[in-house]
């Protein structure tokens, strides 16, 4: 990665921006002070609460962070399979006393809202998601000093986010949790992604730009790995969605490690796009019947995960996960990012002596 933007950051660890009231400022603050690259996730929050988490970052730490977009997404849903989904959920409404949300709540996230904070107010780092910006976007942020990254699952889609001009590529293989960052929603592409290792290779061969890898990754040693098969820094999400500071509900994270939980899926149970989560009652009643409406069954299933965990009851929540999520490790934060630079240099440390113990 160019050493413009490793200098921000000493040790080549991101924290992944969570949506959905993980990635507080707080969790972004102690990674940062910890010598990582913090991000906020701006997901699912209007313009100002995005400002506004912002200026709370900044009061907590002086270091470089990130701040993450989601892209607006394009009309493709079939509103009569949105009605038959609603149909499906009447008797989860029922058994939590809910209301369906309204699955007509908007489709670009704020967008262009937050574009103009991101401008008015540059911040270190803007990395988006479910797409890539416009060469126009990422120029506009290029000249208030703000490097750009995008998500890409593929090699095609990493020559997208070359062509737009962004400063690197965040890598997410397929054992990432949460939400996909695939450029356009295919479902006949659904459980066809690629393995972060392969990916990295392939995205290497394809660009010339830096690779922060994506996905599964637990430990230091990893870190090593993916930065020996040429990624420039790894970005963690489920290791640090079990932390202190992590605004994550106490029953997700408990259920990382909860042996009731023994496997990850990639579901559109929940959103109507494929994301990445422990395997619970709803994912399993409900995931193979939702059908490719993103964020439609997203606003539709809200207000259903908000009343299961007012419940106490995980199973109808979004317990999102990577594959690695037994591995997760309720640490501070910042000592977190500490243990695992300490693994990741006794990791080099191991290969340049060829393996010796």
């Amino acid at each position: 990665m160019s050493s413009a933007l490793t200098d921000l950051f000493p040790f080549p660890i991101v924290q992944a921006p969570m949506a959905g009231g993980v990635s507080v400022p707080q969790l972004a603050a102690a990674v940062c002070e910890a010598g990582g690259l913090g991000f906020l996730a701006a997901g699912y929050k209007t313009a100002d609460g995005m400002y506004q988490e912002i200026k709370q970052l900044r009061s907590l730490t002086g270091r470089p962070f990130g701040v993450n977009v989601f892209m607006p997404q394009p009309e493709y849903a079939d509103p009569a399979a949105v009605d038959v989904y609603a149909h499906q959920l009447a008797g989860e409404a029922t058994w939590y006393e809910a209301e369906l949300g309204d699955s007509d709540s908007g489709r670009d996230d704020g967008f262009e809202a937050k574009l103009v904070v991101l401008r008015d107010n540059p911040v270190p780092v803007v990395s988006f998601h479910f797409g890539v910006p416009s060469r126009e976007v990422v120029d506009t942020l290029h000249r208030v000093g703000t490097f750009v990254l995008a998500a890409a699952t593929t090699p095609d889609e990493a020559r997208a986010v070359e062509r737009a001009g962004a400063d690197g590529v965040i890598a997410q293989g397929v054992e990432a949790g949460g939400h996909q960052g695939t450029h356009r929603d295919i479902p006949e592409t659904d459980g066809s992604g690629i393995g972060l290792l392969s990916l990295i290779a392939q995205v290497r061969e394809a660009v010339s730009i830096p690779i922060v890898a994506a996905g599964g990754i637990m430990r230091g040693g990893q870190i090593a790995g993916v930065l020996a098969a040429g990624a420039s820094a790894a970005q963690l999400g489920t290791a640090f969605l079990a932390t202190h500071e992590s605004g994550a509900n106490a029953l997700h994270k408990q259920a990382l490690t909860n042996p009731l939980f023994v496997r990850t899926e990639l579901t559109r149970a929940f959103s109507g796009r494929p994301a990445r989560g422990l395997v619970n009652r709803f994912l399993r009643e409900h995931g193979p019947y939702a059908p490719a409406a993103y964020p439609e069954i997203h606003h539709l299933t809200s207000p259903l995960r908000k009343a299961a965990a007012k419940a106490g009851d995980a199973q109808g929540m979004a317990l999102w996960a990577g594959q690695g999520h037994r591995m997760a490790r309720e640490l501070p934060a910042g000592q977190l990012v500490e243990v695992l630079a300490g693994e990741l240099a006794a990791a080099r440390a191991s290969l340049a002596g060829g393996g010796a113990r």
